[in-house]
């Protein structure tokens, strides 16, 4: 059954008088206005439209987080605050992004500070991980570092995340926008997983679309629709480029992205004004990183590095059936600081650690002549019609045999053969 919470804001102070109700009803965001009668609707955007239960029992959270530290006080108390702090908090948020405060950016607020209470509690605890590698990455593009709140709209920090429309990751890369940036994807390895790859090429690819657009606004909302649609709403507008000028003409989901994205910044900055607490994270703060070229498995580093299975897979998101495939292309393997030396000292013990157990992978197989022998007597005779075009070599290949035993069954002196005449060819 959909959850419907409605929520009772009120417009700036000019506008006082005016109140909108809004609710959220399954993946979208309905606000009302109480004045002219009309529902306007906006598509949450993926990270914040799953169901909280899901993700908090996913083994990231379950078996990598914990409650938040008693000393922090949570409570379910949602303060209320007026439209200008709302505002004077934003403006205080030391930033090159526009952001500015109205009451749909308002309402993404609220969506944050109470239905999503336990989901911020969440990020804010993921944060602590992945956040430095976003700000890196960010710094050495020389782009804003508020952009290092995106992937919490895109996947809510969760680096195992899939849309239904099949982006990955924790910045969301379509497949084929991924191989753009060298992002692999196989049976094994899915890079859009990777924190550190994919947050690289999130970054060059912000950097290309503000080449294009010179405008952060219409960046962000072209990272969710791509820049056909916002081309498209840029001519129905006359040729405006003012993302709020716009707004009209873009997509729902994107309608209500950038306030969503303008919120996001809100809340992981002043999360302790509405009474929420991260929570406490378990990932190891010193990592470091490995290039691996054989072919690994999780279990052998597990069993000799005294690393459990789980932080392996939470550190190394990327790897889909725990298998590095270092036999094909070189990789990385991220490991815990303290782990880094035992995996150098016992290398090569690691690799042929249960090795024929993990990987069974045959290169050869010999088929026992014999058996074929027995089915060849006991057998009755094969023959083939002659078609146009065919010759010994591919007949021979068609029913497993050799153009001799062929030769030697139809007594032929050469290779020479004609369509239409039969052949035996066992």
């Amino acid at each position: 059954m959909k959850k419907v919470i409605t929520l009772i804001t009120v417009l700036l102070t000019n506008t006082a008088y005016l109140h909108i109700q809004a609710e959220t009803t399954g993946d979208s965001l309905i606000v009302h206005n109480v004045s002219t009668g009309k529902d306007e609707i906006f598509d949450i955007p993926m990270g914040l439209s799953n169901e909280f239960d899901s993700l908090l029992y996913n083994w990231h959270a379950k078996n990598l987080l914990t409650l938040p530290d008693e000393n922090c006080e949570t409570r379910n108390e949602n303060p209320s605050f007026s439209d200008s702090v709302y505002a004077d908090r934003l403006a205080r948020i030391p930033s090159v992004m526009e952001m500015p405060y109205n009451d749909i950016v308002r309402k993404f607020i609220d969506l944050y500070a109470e239905k999503l209470r336990s989901r911020v509690s969440y990020m804010l605890g993921a944060a602590n991980f992945y956040i430095p590698i976003f700000e890196e990455a960010l710094d050495a593009y020389d782009l804003p570092d508020e952009l290092k709140y995106l992937p919490i709209i895109e996947s809510a920090l969760n680096p195992s995340a899939v849309s239904r429309a099949g982006a990955s990751g924790l910045w969301q890369f379509m497949l084929k926008t991924g191989k753009i940036y060298n992002l692999r994807s196989n049976s094994l390895i899915d890079e859009r997983r990777d924190p550190i790859k994919s947050t690289y090429a999130a970054a060059r690819y912000l950097k290309e679309l503000y080449g294009i657009y010179g405008d952060w606004n219409l960046v962000i909302a072209a990272y969710n629709c791509g820049p056909g649609n916002i081309n498209k709403a840029i001519r129905r507008a006359d040729g405006t480029t003012d993302y709020w000028k716009i707004y009209n003409y873009l997509p729902r989901e994107t309608r209500g992205y950038v306030p969503s994205f303008i919120a996001a910044n809100y809340i992981m900055n002043y999360y302790c004004e509405h009474n929420i607490c991260p929570m406490e994270a378990q990932l190891p703060a010193a990592t470091d990183t490995l290039h691996i070229n054989r072919d690994l498995h999780f279990q052998q580093i597990a069993d000799l590095c005294d690393v459990d299975i789980e932080e392996l897979r939470a550190l190394n998101p990327q790897y889909k059936r725990d298998i590095i495939p270092g036999n094909s292309f070189s990789c990385t393997l991220r490991l815990p600081q303290k782990a880094i030396s035992t995996f150098i000292d016992v290398e090569d013990t690691i690799y042929i650690h249960r090795a024929k157990e993990l990987f069974k992978k045959r290169r050869y197989v010999n088929v026992e002549e014999e058996n074929i022998g027995k089915k060849s007597i006991s057998g009755k005779a094969t023959y083939h019609t002659i078609r146009r075009g065919e010759t010994l070599s591919t007949i021979a290949r068609k029913y497993g045999t050799t153009v001799n035993k062929i030769k030697s069954l139809n007594r032929l002196r050469n290779n020479n053969i004609r369509a239409g005449k039969k052949l035996r060819v066992r």
